[in-house]
């Protein structure tokens, strides 16, 4: 079995996670067995590492999560570089993500609690007092309009006036 089976069984994993070996057999036209044995190699290299829901919080009444995207910029030193700075931050509990970045920061961490106070705490007791991190931005996500592919609100009507020149 080549890595063409592999890849597209990535793609439809990875658009639907809940998609069984059968319905992927079929689409791909491959046995289950194939499908079984490429997404068990899959995990074994761990291109799968989790499987997981894509969650729209903001339909919930007792939504009680707030996120934000904290831009960092950091001066590697000589025993901490990109590598090294980006693991201290993501050993955090409330880091859901960290990437690096080409552009006007370096680092860009998501993070979730409950609420914006305790994210504000997290970014001036945890992430500004690393040593390397010379500044940080904190952006707080109001609403996200669509994550990982998914729309997550309804096509309702704009009412906004059009503001013309």
């Amino acid at each position: 079995m080549g890595m063409d089976i592999k890849l597209e069984v990535l793609d439809l994993l990875e658009e639907n996670a809940k998609r069984d070996e059968k319905e992927i057999s079929m689409m791909l036209g491959a046995t289950e067995e194939e499908v079984r044995s490429a997404i068990a190699a899959l995990e074994e290299r761990k291109a799968i590492l989790k499987y997981v829901a894509v969650v729209n919080r903001d339909v919930l009444e007792e939504n009680n999560k707030v996120e934000a995207l904290i831009e960092v910029k950091v001066t590697p030193q000589r025993e901490y570089g990109y590598d090294d700075l980006a693991r201290r931050i993501y050993k955090f509990e409330e880091v859901r993500s960290v990437s690096l970045m080409a552009g006007s920061y370096d680092l860009a961490v998501r993070i979730v609690s409950n609420d914006m106070k305790s994210i504000s705490k997290f970014v001036f007791e945890k992430l500004a007092v690393i040593d390397g991190v010379t500044s940080t931005v904190t952006l707080f996500i109001m609403r996200k309009y669509k994550e990982n592919g998914v729309i997550l609100v309804s096509d309702e009507q704009d009412d906004r006036l059009v503001v013309t020149p």
